[in-house]
């Protein structure tokens, strides 16, 4: 019983950390921060080059 507990908690765990490192990740990537050099897949450095040619106010 105290096994299957520990396994359980030990998994939502690591799921909440994978979760918010994700998080992190995508906005250090949005600021510029780090770049996983696959900015194709995440439309993040277009998204940022779009938003200073439109030149919102």
């Amino acid at each position: 019983m105290a096994k299957k507990y520990i396994t359980t908690l030990w998994g939502s765990i690591s799921i909440l950390f994978a979760g918010l490192w994700f998080v992190i990740r995508i906005i250090l990537e949005y600021f510029g921060i780090i770049s996983d050099g696959n900015d194709r897949t995440t439309g993040i450095k277009g998204l940022r080059e779009e938003y200073k040619k439109a030149n919102y106010r």
